[in-house]
């Protein structure tokens, strides 16, 4: 890796990554972030404490009393609200099933050197806040206004460049997605690595929109152009591609592995027998239509119980008669559009969006060990 300097002031670029091997810096990053426990998908909302995490940054230490979001620049009204005041608003409480645009990093070949996700960067928590839309109609964007820009309070260095964690959404958006700014997490105040005291919920999209620990809210009349949209969460052919970007998540399906496993490999060991395989399914703002379960090469059609909203994840269920030896389990799932998971990873050079179809390695014993 570079000198701490060329990070700061030269910034060489990325290192290259190599299969199968991951760098010190790619092990810190794992160490401070968190995926999934997959033996918990058996519950509709994610326990608060097993929800994924990726914090960009350090995690901004705010006096919920004190701080305060300020709708600001580009308003004709500005005003600021503090969270006393958030709470005073209408209450809307949703399920959203929230991921990790990186989520399956790991798979791609070869990959982006950042956090190596493999299928843990999800989760489905209870968020309870406010419409966004009503406070943006409240604060009256001037005319002219094409981005509303969110700015959180982490900050931190990024390919070289020094800047607050921001994103943004044109207001139709905002209104056509039901983003939500919200306070509570499962029933309980947000934590500070969750985004304490407001952050924003994009319903439907990937985690990198959902912007933590929001300050300040702006409205301005051309196309924000802040680092993490203008440049980073883009899907690209090669690092030089301008690309597009990455916004609705894609159709996507995870298993409870079954049996117990090794402590290093995460293989699995099972007696010979019947099994029920349990999972979630999810596909962004569009209903699952439908999971199938793979052994080898023989896919089976699972039972799918609906989502309580598009937002949320589907729980699906299917019998597994385990016969001895070594199997490959995987799930699969399509959405009411007709995307169906790849067998393979799709190239990105980031590593962005990677939904191929979860494989599990599982040994099937024909006795008592």
């Amino acid at each position: 890796m570079s000198t701490t300097r060329e990070i700061f002031e030269q910034h060489p670029g990325k290192p290259s990554t190599v299969d199968g091997l991951y760098s010190e810096h790619e092990v810190r990053l794992a160490n401070r972030n968190a995926g999934a426990i997959l033996e918990l998908l058996r519950h509709d909302v994610t326990p608060t404490g097993a929800h994924y995490l990726l914090t960009h940054f350090d995690v901004p230490m705010l006096d919920p009393a004190r701080h305060k979001v300020s709708f600001g620049e580009g308003f004709e009204r500005s005003f600021d609200l503090g969270l006393e005041e958030l709470r005073q608003l209408p209450q809307v409480t949703v399920p959203v099933t929230l991921e990790c645009a990186g989520n399956g990093r790991a798979g791609v070949s070869p990959r982006n050197h950042s956090m190596p996700w493999t299928e843990g960067g999800v989760g489905t928590s209870e968020w309870t806040g406010t419409p966004l839309a009503p406070l943006i109609d409240r604060a009256r964007p001037a005319d002219g206004t094409v981005d509303i820009v969110f700015t959180g309070a982490d900050e931190g260095f990024d390919s070289g460049t020094r800047h607050f964690y921001g994103r943004s959404l044109s207001r139709d958006r905002i209104a056509e997605l039901g983003v939500l700014l919200v306070h509570e997490m499962n029933g309980a105040p947000l934590l500070p690595q969750h985004g304490a005291p407001m952050r924003l919920i994009v319903p439907g999209w990937y985690g990198m929109a959902s912007v933590k620990w929001i300050s300040t809210i702006e409205a301005i009349p051309t196309a924000y152009q802040g680092l993490q949209q203008a440049k980073n969460y883009r899907y690209r052919n090669h690092p030089d591609d301008p690309g597009e970007p990455v916004e609705e998540i894609r159709v996507k399906s995870l298993m409870v592995p079954p049996g117990i496993p090794d402590w290093t490999t995460r293989s699995r060991y099972v007696e010979h027998g019947r099994y029920e395989i349990v999972g979630r399914a999810w596909a962004g703002r569009r209903p699952v239509a439908k999971v199938e379960f793979g052994i080898g090469e023989e896919w089976i059609e699972a039972m799918l119980s609906p989502a309580t909203v598009p937002s949320a994840w589907a729980k699906w269920s299917v019998t597994w008669d385990a016969k001895p030896g070594e199997h490959i389990l995987r799930c699969r799932a399509t959405d009411t559009d007709g995307n169906t998971q790849p067998v393979d990873p799709r190239w990105d050079a980031a590593g962005f969006g990677n939904n191929a179809v979860q494989q599990v390695r599982v040994f099937v014993s024909a006795g008592t060990s």
